[in-house]
């Protein structure tokens, strides 16, 4: 992964005054974020490639020196903001399938969340749908991959905890991927068409695939395991 830059060293953390790091502290932050705020308006007003550092400092009130000193290039923001969209999201979906207690609520939760997480962000997830190999330069993975870390442990687990039927969990996060790949592009574009429905369109979605994906789980409790 590309090394993000901006972060205080140990020696200027021993070296500061307890009062002066709090201030400064707060400052870069409100300074990094200020930055990625920005760079999220350029990158959904402008596209990703047609953006340059000048236009994202042009957003800020930052001299333009103080860019450098968070990030070393463009490619470094798009690594900060999809890494804060994938840390969130993917903290959010574990908990939410580790607390379901019915199969309905594991899938639907895990949808949910996802969908939620697209409407609400729908720039950093096309930007990434959009730059695979970026992506993979970045991460070693594409989107979904990231966005779904811990589902193949999960399914196993809630394979013995009798939620899902004994099947193969390779072939059934497959399909999951499958149905969420091209529904959360979606999502993501009706999300930036209407900004006002995105909470509706995410449960409208999260149900729909839900609903889909439960009708095809009978059959696959009669396959031979």
């Amino acid at each position: 992964m590309t090394n993000i830059q901006g972060q205080d060293s140990n020696m200027d953390m021993l070296n500061s005054k307890p009062e002066t790091t709090g201030k400064r502290a707060l400052n870069r932050r409100r300074n990094r974020r200020a930055i990625l705020e920005a760079a999220r308006d350029c990158f959904q007003e402008n596209g990703y490639d047609n953006t340059s550092i000048r236009d994202i400092v042009r957003k800020t009130n930052l001299a333009s020196g103080t860019f450098y000193n968070y990030f070393s290039s463009k490619q470094d923001i798009f690594a900060a903001l999809l890494t804060d969209f994938l840390s969130s999201l993917n903290d959010d979906i574990s908990s939410r399938r580790n607390a379901a207690s019915s199969t309905k609520e594991l899938i639907f939760s895990t949808y949910h969340a996802l969908y939620r997480a697209t409407a609400k962000d729908p720039v950093i997830y096309e930007l990434a749908h959009q730059n695979q190999r970026a992506l993979r330069n970045l991460f070693g993975s594409d989107i979904l991959g990231l966005t779904l870390l811990s589902l193949e442990q999960d399914v196993r687990t809630a394979i013995e905890r009798g939620l899902l039927p004994e099947t193969d969990p390779e072939y059934l996060c497959a399909t999951f991927f499958g149905v969420a790949y091209d529904m959360s592009l979606l999502v993501a574009r009706k999300a930036r068409s209407c900004p006002n429905g995105i909470h509706d369109e995410a449960e409208r979605a999260a149900k729909f695939s839900t609903d889909l994906f439960l009708g095809g789980l009978p059959a696959l409790a009669a396959l031979p395991s």
